[in-house]
């Protein structure tokens, strides 16, 4: 179960994202959109004031929009000389935005922008790293306004990801995340974007027995069978300690939704037992875990 940051950790919920191209600004509105922020790309400059005023009447009304990140960069036209004004702008309504910079080292910007054939948006015929420098010296004075600074020289974008995620999900361990553990029958085939999938054909199947036949993994009688069986609590216990050494990293990442497959042959007894069993076992852990069983029925 993730910690929860201090409490004297305050959460922005407005927050600019800015800096030099290149330096990760697409990856980190991707993590803050996953933590639930609404998010605009090149936003004009010209309207953020009037965006600022939609936030309060939002917040007024107790409307839908309750965390915005904005991302306003060097190719809006006027975003050097007006961005300053902007901001005071917003100050005075009571509305201050935590403004994010995000930047890297010119050798690193050139690789990525070599890597991708994209332009420079500043690239002016004199070359890439030319265009770097201007860029970065042309920033200089709104560098200074950021509450703050990520260097992104040394992260993938996975890292970045991670530490985006820690810093606002509000949690140590990354944002809090759904589980579903699904049960279904292999002859029915395997259920679609499903995370983690787990097969137990290998258990002793009740199906054989002409009294349990006609039962679910839900009837006392079909838990009972299996429970009496050594390697159906053993497979249950091994499952369960790699979930628990899974779910805190796949968080970790970010991940707000995570889907595990448990698999028997029809889908009616094996698999819906140990897919009640797991759901039990992860929410005496703390995580927040819910039971589908598609097959039962069938």
């Amino acid at each position: 179960m993730p910690k929860k940051l201090p409490k004297s950790y305050e959460l922005p919920d407005f927050v600019i994202i800015t800096g030099l191209s290149g330096s990760g600004m697409s990856s980190a509105t991707d993590a803050l959109e996953d933590l639930g922020y609404f998010c605009v790309d090149n936003l004009p400059l010209s309207m953020l004031s009037t965006f600022g005023r939609l936030l309060v009447a939002s917040e007024r009304r107790n409307q839908s929009i309750e965390k915005a990140a904005l991302v306003i960069n060097i190719r809006e036209r006027h975003f050097l000389s007006d961005f300053p004004g902007e901001l005071k702008k917003l100050q005075k309504r009571n509305l201050v935005p935590f403004v994010v910079f995000f930047e890297a080292a010119d050798e690193v910007l050139q690789r990525r922008f070599s890597e991708t054939r994209r332009p420079h948006p500043a690239d002016n015929g004199k070359g890439l790293l030319s265009a770097i420098k201007g860029e970065r010296r042309a920033l200089k004075e709104i560098r200074k306004l950021a509450d703050l600074i990520v260097d992104t020289s040394e992260h993938t974008v996975h890292t970045l990801r991670r530490f985006l995620v820690q810093k606002f999900s509000g949690y140590e361990d990354g944002v809090p995340m759904k589980v579903e553990v699904m049960s279904f029958g292999h002859k029915y085939g395997n259920p679609r974007a499903v995370d983690l999938m787990f097969d137990v054909r290998h258990l002793p199947n009740p199906y054989f027995h002409k009294d349990l036949k006609h039962l679910t993994g839900e009837d006392p009688k079909i838990i009972a069978f299996l429970r009496e069986k050594p390697e159906v609590l053993e497979t249950i216990d091994k499952f369960a300690d790699l979930l628990l050494y899974l779910l805190p990293k796949y968080q970790r990442e970010g991940k707000a939704y995570l889907t595990i497959g448990v698999g028997c042959t029809g889908g009616k007894h094996r698999s819906v037992m140990v897919a009640n069993s797991l759901r039990k076992a992860l929410q005496n852990k703390g995580f927040d875990t819910s039971v589908s069983h598609r097959d039962i029925q069938k």
